[in-house]
């Protein structure tokens, strides 16, 4: 059943069109991420979510109730800003329960769920700190907490994480997705980073320029890319220009060397142009695992990673990067040298050039 509902919701400043017809149904207890690059509309979105900006057109509703028009105060929306944005001449604990002393709850009432949410977050022991006396990830800890605290329909995070180390943000975005999943709470999560997407959601949105560019969960988005754009952008991903050989094959060429594809052709016809994208991790050298493609390549260049040893190979023209996993006894081939690949026929991805 659908919780948070948003149809045909635009925003315009002046002649700039920041979000353009934003069509997304979420249902309670889904964590959804927008996730983009900068400008592509994401936090705009969040932000009409949270009634911080009025759409220039369509609606936005919770379990039913419209909320388009409403005052921030007036829908029962959590959020997590980018830059904690605590209290800072008040303690953690006055901090958590700041939104519950607003709404005039009773006292009482405000500690003993300011108590369950330093239980939730792990900072029983911090609740007479004030901020300048936390560590960033402890503060961020706090901003859940109160975003939390008062019990929101919705849950908003506006890159929570990216003021943080990286070791930080990976234990953090644990915490956040465990207790999200332990209060069954609905959450919309905007972020840049692909890897933080990944690995939180439910489901992705990928937008861009304002629009929704492709929308499903982290395995549909990274191993079938609908666009050019989310392929490049989610992962790292080989493409290159080609050509179709003969649709009934699936057959394509790439300067010359010519793939198959399990990808549907029989809409394009012999010389169509397309795009060809293929994971990194699909690849392997012909002596481990024998595939559909068997392509003869030469050896470019060979990076350390730690667990990924990536590998530049020269297929025709186009350059392309393979990736193994790193054990002791790997044994890599030279720099110069000319080798085959190969590589799955559901690996070939076909989209539009």
């Amino acid at each position: 059943m659908t919780h948070l509902a948003l149809k045909n919701v635009s925003k315009h400043f002046g002649d700039f069109t920041a979000v353009s017809d934003f069509n997304l149904d979420v249902k309670k207890g889904e964590f959804v991420s927008f996730l983009g690059p900068s400008g592509c509309g994401k936090t705009t979105t969040l932000r009409m979510i949270a009634g911080f900006e009025i759409p220039s057109s369509g609606s936005i509703s919770i379990d039913g109730a419209d909320i388009t028009n409403k005052a921030p105060s007036q829908r029962n929306v959590g959020m997590v800003f980018q830059s904690y944005a605590l209290f800072p001449n008040m303690t953690v604990a006055q901090n958590i329960g700041f939104g519950l002393r607003i709404r005039k709850e009773k006292e009482a009432d405000v500690a003993e769920r300011v108590k369950e949410m330093l239980s939730i977050i792990h900072l029983e022991n911090k609740a007479d700190s004030y901020p300048y006396q936390l560590s960033g990830g402890q503060m961020q800890r706090v901003a859940l907490a109160r975003a939390l605290a008062i019990r929101p329909e919705v849950l908003l995070l506006d890159e929570p994480l990216s003021a943080l180390d990286a070791k930080i943000r990976i234990s953090l975005r644990a915490e956040i997705r465990s207790i999200q999943q332990k209060l069954g709470i609905t959450a919309i999560y905007v972020t840049h980073d692909q890897e933080e997407a990944l690995s939180l959601s439910d489901r992705i949105v990928v937008m861009r320029d304002g629009e929704m560019d492709q929308v499903g969960t982290p395995f549909q988005i990274y191993n079938f890319p609908t666009t050019v754009f989310v392929a490049n952008f989610v992962g790292t991903l080989n493409n290159a220009s080609a050509e179709v050989v003969d649709p009934a094959k699936g057959v394509i060429s790439i300067d010359g060397v010519h793939f198959e594809s399990a990808v549907d052709l029989k809409d394009r016809k012999k010389g169509d142009k397309v795009r060809v994208a293929i994971r990194p991790e699909r690849f392997n050298f012909v002596s481990q695992e024998k595939k559909a493609n068997i392509v003869d390549c030469k050896i470019e260049n060979i990076t350390f990673l730690g667990s990924i040893v990536r590998i530049q190979i020269m297929i025709g023209n186009s350059k392309f990067y393979m990736d193994t996993f790193n054990n002791p006894f790997l044994e890599l081939p030279k720099i110069g040298d000319k080798d085959q690949v190969t590589c799955s026929r559901e690996a070939v991805l076909v989209l539009d050039e």
